[in-house]
């Protein structure tokens, strides 16, 4: 075969391409020598990338780059930006020229959170054999590449029935098959090599099986009988089991072939192993085991995984024929493709297989293991979510996994993590598909019925568009692409390559970030790194610290020479920190105070942000030692631009030992840095008491002058009192502590220097104990909490108790009897005292005279000043506990001379007398308002004695006037919680009727809460004097009153209301009472005083015309505005009166009402108002259209020219009135007939719908009894009976019978069936249910149906049933959904609301109510279309 003119032609054209037509080719690449022993895959993976590097297939055999495109090798990743595509490095020098910006707002230091993974995939054109396929279809005809598979050789198929074979060189070694059968057998539709690379196996799309020799290139078989004709073999794969491949074709069937050999004969024994009738498989994937685990245990079972349409099956071969596994898709989109793919992972110590599948945008993951009894488990594992469409998975190693979307989008996808490590572009690929193939699938080749009736034919064509399972191929790492007219390899990068990638686009931060996830071990899809932890990561430090002198030396070269300082301090911000941070995170300052920073210091501006660079890092304690030179320009830099802050956040955290202490002391005292300069004493020259002095030096003498102090001093003050704090705790200032051997000696030294007579500088008019006088004066509260805190800390310290009692000595000595101090800093020093002598193990003392003192001289009633401090001051020194012992007698007095009503109270609950602390809350108008909250509290709590409680209430019902004025509203809740039997004596003692009327409001108005829902005696005489309250104070709530109140007689409160002249509410209990007469008589006379008022302020105005005519107006307008809501309420009140009255009492009301309003209209017209005679027209068409809905228009008509305004009037006048008449008439005729019309047509929609719903033909989900699991159509030997549900479920008639008689129940022979299946489902069982909301799938049709060997009589009978036409629960539920199907409101409600809107305008009817038309007509849209 390979000696055929076909091959030697083929082989001839290769040697003659012409590589120049291929793009973007080198030529350089063929000046590569050849070489005689290929390098290994360690030697390759060791080396750096080179454009001329070979690639390698496996461990032992190596593929040539002679023809591989070097420019292929600057692959990208979409997510990692470094991309050799030109238009994406444009983008990217955009992307540069707006980092400035960006970078201003990031912190300096390095983010390492930042995933960087760079170019994970190297990408190459497989040159040679892209050349010759091209050169075999231009030139031999040889037809396009169909198939593709990878071993130690490829081999590549071709649409005439060929298959080119090529070596590791690129070299066509084989040409398989001619022509002339390719015209027989169809297009090459699956290769397959077995795993010694001794055979291959070919699928043609006729359905044919070759099997060849690949050492001599000898046919060895031609099966044509392996699977049903006519079907194209979608893949053929060999097992480990070099006898033993399996086929899947494209009626979905999957078959094993078995290859024999006897007595020099081949034969091959097919074996049906999935049939297509029960669903078609598109894919099959055998597991087939690395070199270095052919022994492992799970490989003697043979494992093969099929994917069909809806599931995947995991069955064994080996040793007999079983399924291990099923498991199904989830919902996913129908055109989606299923993959497969094995890899041996390493999962917990051991190596097992795990299959990938998936279809659509999840891979699964099934962890397969072989357990010691022999069982075979799988474990689901976790699932990875993507949001893309698959048609290609394969593993590249253990962890990583290269899939390929519907977009041709390949994707790396590091499996652990589920990150998505590189994204690449395949379009330029251009994949082969294997669509023609599954055109068998979607035409009906071997198609089974199922497959008919869940129209997955229909999915096996959509599936097809994007099937290319024979152009994808992995081995050992290595994927290849087949295109239309090229092949293409992807490998993984090994760390240098990746690193070298970034570098070689000067991208110098991202190569950095990667090799730090290298040291750390975070990387994904490493390559290339071996031995132990440590070394691994001295070779990634020497890598990372070439690559930070290489940035260093680029930044400065590329840093603007020209330009403004922002940019060039810009372009170092950029660079510097990610030195630094590097430099330290290698532990490196070596390299970064030697060779960068010498490098850096040439350019004046790159000295200046290193050495600003360096304090973010300082202040963290990530760099704590700076070298000489270094800190002696970090000082000149900071000092010389002004960043003193900077400097002493800096100087606080490095070790003292790398400062110049003379230099620095300097530089502090200048600059008054006295953080730095405390630190510095503290931890240079252990001198704790240096900067004490300083800083009294600074805030002493102003104190003393008794001038304000700065801001700045301040700041000082605080800084003084909290490093004294420090010291005297052992810790050191500003951070850290003090050595343990020096805290004892640095805690006296402090207290020997606090209570020193004199200062050094002494003055002569400086007082004695200078240094606590100066802590008292600056913030007494505080420096007395600096001791107290100390004070806790000394127990059994001899000397340090000796401190405690000298100092509070010297404090008494200090302020007692000292105008200087203010009465809170006197009280705060005993309050101080007192604490101190409470303490169990108290050893001060202090004379107790002194408290009596300190008593009289916050009790001075003389003293106005500060009074609510003085009080606050004794009250805490009261509180403080016994210690402190008072004459209460004497106290009291004191306080209340002193109106300290706060201590009064603390002694009157000490003593219960709870009445007297009203009498306190009362007198101090700071906490009057409190009262309410401490009756409340002590009359609900527990623990006081109903005489303590009785005599609260006593005093209560004594203040009460004094109260309600106070708070009205709480006085009321407080009657209502504790005093509802009191409410007539509360009442009573209340003399202003305006203050009982604002408590009474509170009292009686609606509670929501329940607790003040109580029944107060009397509450009917409440309700009456309230109302009568509300007529003289309120007369505007009186009807919101009357409305919700239930407890006044009528007779009473019509009385009031009359007597107050308020005709509204009278109106209103009249009609409440029964009395519509008397109420519209009421309303009416009201409206007729409003009226003359307004024609008496019309002729008044006629009389002085002229004057105040303003006031007139507004006078009119208000007028108007009461005829207006005299009117509404009139009229309201004959609409709900109306409907409950005759024709005469109706007209007994409407035309009083009439009359009122014509008669206005003729005393107006007689004074020339045209305004308000309009007004009154209006108003009177309004009464018109209201009664025109009770009163006969005839009759109003009659009434109308029975007046004489209108009698003796012109036709003109009337004109307008009927024409509105005659307008609401049309209007509603219309109305009526079109919600008619609407009505009957919406009915018979519905029902026609429904008719056709009932009678739709129902569809079975299966063709099988769901009792017997037969099908119906097997009992061929008598008449059967079917029942189909609109569930969808079928069952024999006989087998229903039988289930239902078994649970005991009658047969009728017009029974109502229930659905077995869907009521056991419910928990229920087969036949009729008792409860009707318990029925699932009650058919609505029943159909005997007959065999389908019945003769033509039996068919000529054929009869249908139907059930009883009472509607159970599904076919409600069916109605219920028919009628779901209008969107939005129905037509009716929105004619509804169209009425509702025009009534309220019938006030205007009197005009035309579409103007421009004569006839009115509604604009109604179509009835919804129902939604099939």
């Amino acid at each position: 075969m390979s000696d055929s003119p076909d091959a030697n032609s083929l082989l001839s054209a290769s040697s003659q391409l012409n590589l120049v037509e291929v793009d973007a080719i080198d030529d350089k690449e063929f000046d590569i020598p050849q070489v005689d022993t290929p390098p290994t895959l360690e030697s390759i993976l060791n080396e750096l990338e080179d454009e001329e590097e070979p690639f390698v297939l496996e461990d032992t055999c190596v593929l040539s780059t002679d023809n591989m495109d070097a420019h292929s090798c600057e692959t990208s990743s979409l997510a990692s930006s470094d991309s050799g595509d030109p238009a994406h490095l444009k983008r990217h020098e955009l992307t540069d020229t707006q980092r400035h910006n960006i970078l201003e707002q990031k912190r300096k230091t390095v983010d390492l959170n930042t995933t960087v993974h760079g170019s994970v995939l190297r990408h190459n054109l497989l040159k040679g054999i892209s050349a010759q396929i091209v050169s075999a279809a231009d030139k031999v005809d040889a037809g396009l590449p169909t198939a593709i598979t990878v071993s130690s050789v490829i081999a590549v198929g071709t649409s005439h029935g060929l298959a080119l074979v090529f070596d590791t060189n690129q070299a066509l070694r084989l040409c398989l098959g001619t022509k002339t059968t390719g015209a027989e057998f169809g297009a090459v539709s699956a290769l397959s090599i077995n795993h010694d690379c001794s055979r291959l196996l070919c699928g043609f799309a006729n359905g044919q099986i070759t099997m060849w020799d690949l050492a001599n290139g000898k046919l060895l078989r031609t099966i044509t009988d392996a699977h049903p004709p006519g079907t194209a073999i979608l893949h053929v794969k060999f097992t480990d089991d070099p006898t033993l491949a399996v086929c899947n074709d494209s009626g979905g069937s999957v078959f094993e072939l078995a290859f024999r050999r006897m007595m020099g004969m081949r034969s091959c024994d097919s074996r049906c192993l999935f049939s297509g009738s029960k669903g078609e498989v598109c894919c099959i994937e055998p597991l087939r085991a690395p070199p270095d685990f052919r022994d492992h245990p799970i490989t003697h079972h043979s494992l093969l995984a099929m994917a069909s349409l809806t599931k995947i099956l995991v069955i064994g071969l080996k040793p007999s024929l079983k399924v291990w596994m099923t498991f199904p898709y989830n919902k996913s989109d129908p055109s989606s493709v299923p993959q497969l793919a094995w890899h041996f992972v390493p999962v917990q110590k051991t190596v097992n297989p795990v299959l990938a599948f998936c279809k659509g945008d999840i891979v699964h993951f099934l962890l397969v293991k072989k357990e010691e009894s022999g069982a075979i488990h799988v474990i689901k594992q976790r699932q990875l979510h993507l949001s893309c469409d698959i048609i290609s998975l394969s593993w590249i190693n253990s962890s990583t996994l290269v899939l390929v979307d519907s977009r041709e989008k390949l994707l790396v996808v590091d499996r652990p993590s589920q990150e998505v490590l590189e994204t690449l572009d395949l379009e330029q690929v251009q994949l082969v598909y294997n669509s023609r193939h599954f055109k068998s699938l979607a035409t009906g080749g071997n198609v089974s019925q199922a497959l008919v009736r869940d129209q997955l034919m229909y999915n096996e064509a959509l599936v097809g568009e994007k099937a290319c399972y024979q152009s994808v191929s992995s081995y050992a790492g290595q994927i290849v692409y087949l295109g239309t007219k090229s092949a293409h390899i992807m490998t993984l990068r090994n760390w240098r390559e990746r690193i070298d990638c970034l570098l070689k686009q000067d991208h110098f931060v991202e190569a950095l970030s990667l090799s730090w996830s290298f040291h750390e071990g975070t990387a994904k899809a490493v390559v290339g790194l071996f031995g132990d932890t440590v070394k691994r990561k001295g070779v990634i430090s020497d890598k990372m610290v070439e690559i930070l002198c290489k940035f260093a030396e680029y930044a400065l070269k590329k840093c603007p020479e020209q330009g403004k300082i922002q940019v060039m301090e810009q372009h170092f911000q950029d660079v510097v920190p990610v030195l630094v941070d590097y430099c330290l995170l290698l532990q490196r300052a070596d390299l970064l105070f030697n060779q960068l920073y010498d490098r850096l210091v040439e350019n004046m501006v790159a000295k200046g942000v290193f050495l600003e660079a360096l304090e973010s890092y300082i202040v963290v304690d990530r760099l704590g030692h700076l070298t000489t030179p270094i800190m002696r320009d970090l000082l000149a830099h900071y000092h010389d631009n002004g960043m003193m802050d900077s400097l002493e956040r800096c100087i606080v955290h490095l070790d003292v030992t790398s400062l110049d202490i003379q230099q620095v002391v300097q530089v502090c005292w200048e600059n008054q840095l006295y953080d730095a300069m405390i630190y510095i004493f503290n931890s240079g020259i252990n001198d704790y008491l240096t900067p004490m002095e300083k800083l009294f030096a600074v805030i002493g003498p102003p104190l003393r002058e008794g001038r304000s102090l700065t801001d700045e001093e301040v700041v000082i003050g605080n800084k003084l009192l909290v490093y004294i704090s420090c010291c005297l705790a052992g810790r050191a200032y500003p951070l850290g502590d003090i050595p343990e051997d020096l805290v004892v000696q640095v805690k006296n030294q402090v207290f020997e220097f606090l209570i020193r007579l004199h200062s050094a500088d002494l003055s002569e008019e400086e007082e004695v104990f200078p240094f606590i006088r100066t802590l008292l004066h600056f913030d007494t509260r505080e420096f007395l909490n600096v001791l107290a805190m100390t004070f806790e800390d000394f127990k059994n310290d001899k000397q340090a108790l000796e401190y405690q009692q000298r100092i509070v000595d010297i404090l008494l000595q200090v302020m007692v009897d000292n105008p200087d101090f203010i009465p809170s800093q006197v009280g705060g020093l005993f309050t101080f005292l007192a604490r101190q002598l409470a303490k169990p193990d108290n050893t001060l003392f202090v004379n107790r005279n002194l408290f009596d003192q300190v008593l009289e001289f916050l009790c001075c009633p003389d003293d106005d000043s500060r009074h609510t401090e003085r009080q606050q001051v004794l009250l805490e020194l009261l509180q403080v506990g016994t210690v402190v012992q008072f004459n209460e007698g004497r106290l009291l007095a004191l306080a209340e001379k002193a109106k300290f009503y706060q201590i009064c109270e603390f002694l009157y609950e000490k003593q219960h007398l709870y009445d007297r602390i009203i009498d306190c809350y009362l007198r101090d108008p700071l906490r009057k308002v409190e009262i309410f909250s401490f009756i409340h509290n002590l009359l609900s709590m527990p623990g006081y004695s109903p005489e303590e409680k009785q005599t609260v209430k006593d005093k209560v019902l004594q203040h009460i006037q004094e109260l309600v004025t106070l708070d009205p509203c709480k006085s009321a809740d407080i009657v209502l919680l504790h005093f509802t039997q009191e409410v007539q004596q509360i009442i009573s003692g209340l003399q202003d009727d305006q203050l009982l009327f604002q408590f009474l409001s509170f009292l009686l108005e609606p509670r929501e809460c329940h607790q003040l829902r109580t029944f107060l005696p009397l509450e009917r005489d409440l309700h009456e004097l309230l109302l009568d309250l509300l007529c003289r104070y309120a007369p505007q709530q009186l009807l919101s009153f009357l409305q919700a109140s239930q407890h006044y007689r009528l007779e009473e409160a019509i009385q009031t209301t009359e007597k107050y002249h308020h005709s509204e509410a009278t109106a209103y209990l009249l009609e409440k009472k029964g009395d519509i007469d008397g109420a519209f008589s009421v309303l009416l006379e009201a409206l007729r005083e409003t009226l003359r008022l307004l024609t008496a302020g019309r002729q008044s105005k006629a009389e002085v015309a002229g004057e105040k005519q303003d006031e007139g107006k507004i006078q009119r307008d208000s007028t108007l505005t009461k005829v207006k809501d005299s009117l509404s309420d009139i009229i309201n009140l004959c609409n709900r009166s109306s409907h409950n009255l005759f024709q005469q009492q109706r007209e007994a009301l409407w035309f009083p009402l009439l009359e009122t309003m014509m008669d206005s209209q003729k005393r107006v017209n007689k004074h020339d108002a045209k305004h308000t005679s309009e007004v009154l027209k209006e108003l009177t068409m309004k009464v018109l259209n209201c009664m025109s809905s009770f009163i006969s228009l005839p009759a109003i008509i009659q009434r109308i020219l029975q007046d004489p305004v209108y009698g003796t009037g012109k036709l003109a006048e009337l004109q307008g009135l009927i024409l509105g008449m005659m307008d609401s008439f049309n209007y509603e005729q219309i109305l009526l007939e079109t919600t008619t019309n609407l009505l009957n047509h919406d009915l018979h929609w519905s029902l026609a719908h429904l008719r056709a719903a009932v009678t739709r033909g129902l569809h079975p989900r299966q063709d099988y009894c769901n009792i017997c699991l037969q099908q119906y159509k097997r009992r061929q030997d008598s008449v059967e009976e079917i029942i189909v549900f609109i569930c969808g479920h079928l069952y024999h008639v006989q087998c229903l019978q039988q289930k239902d008689s078994g649970c005991g129940i009658s047969l009728a022979a017009h029974q109502q069936w229930n659905c077995f299946k869907c009521s056991s489902s419910h928990g229920g069982r087969g036949g009729p249910s008792i409860e009707p909301n318990r029925e699932c799938s009650t058919s609505l049709a029943q159909t005997h149906v007959r065999s389908i060997h019945r003769d033509f009589r039996e068919e000529a009978h054929k009869k249908k049933m139907f059930v009883e036409t009472t509607m159970d629960l599904q076919q409600e539920q069916s109605w219920d959904q028919l009628r779901s199907l209008y969107r939005g409101p129905s037509r009716l409600s929105i004619l509804s609301d169209l009425s509702l809107c025009h009534s309220s305008e019938k006030s205007g009817l009197l005009f035309p109510t579409q103007p421009g038309n004569e006839t009115f007509q509604l604009k109604l849209s179509p009835p919804p279309l129902l939604e099939e």
